[in-house]
């Protein structure tokens, strides 16, 4: 490929850059700034990361409400100061009982993004149908409960005020909005809330969510049992039902989320931690221990580095491991990624979502929670890894990874992305721990993006050495690393740099920030 080729894939004329957020008392990163300055107030009162990094992902919603929200599922990573970790998996979970016919394949075979089949009327895709328990709260709740230093109350407080004070919108949200403008108008509800008279809003609008801000404030009063078993769970019952869902009291009063000790491996001399078999660990430790076979654990970036990932990448993806991604990138995702450290060098990485942007594209009427549409993690075809089936939880990519060495903590990342969130997690470890990128170069340098695909894609800031190299390994195409559409992950991570900690966001995501700990 001539460089003529790849700078047409240039569409964006213009610098982006970040700045890193440093302190030796703390960082809060996470894809809105709003959210991450209100974790680190929580460090600066003497909250520790798992206080912080709750807080952060419940404001999310308020200033982000198509990337996560009370109805999203995930993962927490906790890296403790010894360079121990554990997982809290809060992923989606199906109900006690499913009508099948509800969501019998669609006649033409058609299959979604990730290769699940499409039910009829697009019932696990869209709509009351298509949500699945939520597991956030409850996850976050048993967060604060075993590791926290506040109660509920607090965390959830910045979310509150924010949702009542109402989301003032900027060129991003509106582009949100406007991507989805037409699965909206199926849900009046959600309409009203997110185009107020039919319209896409412009940059400086405020948008209200009463009901989500009454809600808020139940949750904040009452506490995260009000979801499950208290007036927000009977509520927010009623309308899914009221909708065609089958999720009942019992489901919601039942579900519980996973604790675990991460699972761990060895690469470059450290200890990496990624969730259990549902995420996208375990195509993340194929990936990195076979480039560190073929490239070795230690080595500069360059024409190398990409072609041994491309070959290591096509490795991992040739495994029959779920869940696995059949498009060559998620345009649709609404994952989000928070990151967290104290100044005891506790850190925390929560990766959640409502799966799709704007998950189910619904909304209750009597909660105002944006639901999922998490049965898409499942397909209604039986014999799959991820078949439909009573309680089950779910199969996805998300991958929060831990990182330690010699009995310390080291760094925490993660990223939103659907299928390319791996082969970035991988590269950017890789640059770290293999090459000694710092934490915000490692976040920042061009990265490939292998997957399921004969077709890789790489970034045209790369050199011609370096995209030739990976020319030599099988088909590319050229991408540059831009707002919209998203050819590759939107990652981040948190780390040490010498006596202070470094926290560093995604460059190509508007909001995203740093946010460093004053005190």
């Amino acid at each position: 490929m001539h460089r003529s080729d790849i700078e047409s894939a240039r569409h964006e004329r213009w610098l982006r850059h970040k700045p890193a957020g440093k302190s030796a008392n703390g960082v809060v990163t996470a894809q809105h700034y709003i959210a991450a300055e209100a974790g680190a107030r929580v460090l600066e009162e003497g909250g520790n990361a798992v206080d912080a990094a709750v807080t952060t992902a419940l404001t999310m919603q308020t200033v982000e409400p198509w990337m996560s929200g009370l109805a999203a599922c995930g993962y927490m990573q906790i890296l403790h100061p010894d360079g121990s970790a554990e997982t809290i998996e809060f992923t989606g979970r199906l109900p006690a009982k499913l009508d099948m016919q509800v969501y019998a394949p669609d006649d033409s075979g058609a299959t979604y993004f990730n290769g699940n089949a499409l039910s009829k009327n697009g019932a696990n895709v869209r709509g009351m149908t298509s949500a699945v328990i939520p597991g956030a709260v409850r996850g976050f709740a048993l967060a604060l409960q075993r590791y926290g230093t506040i109660g509920f109350d607090r965390a959830i407080r910045p979310a509150r005020d924010q949702a009542a004070k109402g989301m003032t919108v900027d060129w991003h949200t509106s582009l949100a909005i406007g991507l989805g403008h037409g699965e909206m108008r199926a849900d009046p509800v959600m309409q009203a809330v997110y185009q107020p008279g039919g319209k896409i809003p412009g940059p400086g609008a405020v948008l209200h969510n009463p009901q989500l801000a009454a809600t808020l404030a139940r949750l904040h009063d009452n506490g995260p049992e009000d979801l499950y078993t208290g007036q927000t769970a009977a509520a927010l019952v009623a309308d899914l039902n009221a909708g065609g869902s089958s999720i009942t009291a019992g489901d919601l009063a039942a579900y519980a989320p996973k604790i675990y000790p991460s699972l761990p491996f060895t690469f470059a001399g450290h200890t990496i931690f990624t969730p259990g078999p549902t995420s996208g660990g375990a195509r993340l430790r194929l990936a990195l221990l076979r480039f560190e076979q073929l490239f070795g654990a230690s080595g500069a970036v360059g024409p190398k580095f990409y072609a041994d990932f491309a070959t290591a990448l096509r490795h991992a993806y040739c495994e029959k491991i779920a869940p696995l991604t059949v498009n060559e990138h998620d345009k649709n995702g609404s994952t989000t990624q928070i990151n967290a450290v104290d100044r005891e060098g506790r850190f925390v990485a929560i990766t959640f979502t409502l799966l799709n942007r704007f998950g189910a594209y619904a909304m209750s009427p009597s909660t105002g929670i944006l639901l999922n549409n998490g049965m898409a993690w499942f397909d209604p075809r039986p014999g799959k890894i991820s078949s439909m089936a009573p309680n089950a939880y779910a199969h996805n990519n998300m991958c929060p990874v831990a990182i330690a060495a010699h009995g310390k903590s080291v760094a925490v990342l993660g990223a939103s992305g659907g299928n390319m969130i791996v082969p970035a997690l991988a590269q950017i470890t890789a640059m770290h721990l293999v090459a000694g990128y710092s934490v915000d170069q490692a976040v920042s340098h061009p990265r490939i993006d292998a997957g399921p695909t004969p077709t890789m894609t790489v970034n045209v800031d790369m050199t011609d050495d370096e995209i030739a190299a990976v020319a030599a390994i099988g088909p590319i195409r050229a991408a540059q690393n831009e707002v919209m559409p998203r050819p590759f992950a939107s990652p981040a991570m948190t780390g040490r740099d010498g006596d202070v900690f470094i926290g560093m966001p995604d460059t190509s995501y508007p909001p995203a920030a740093a946010a460093p700990a004053q005190r």
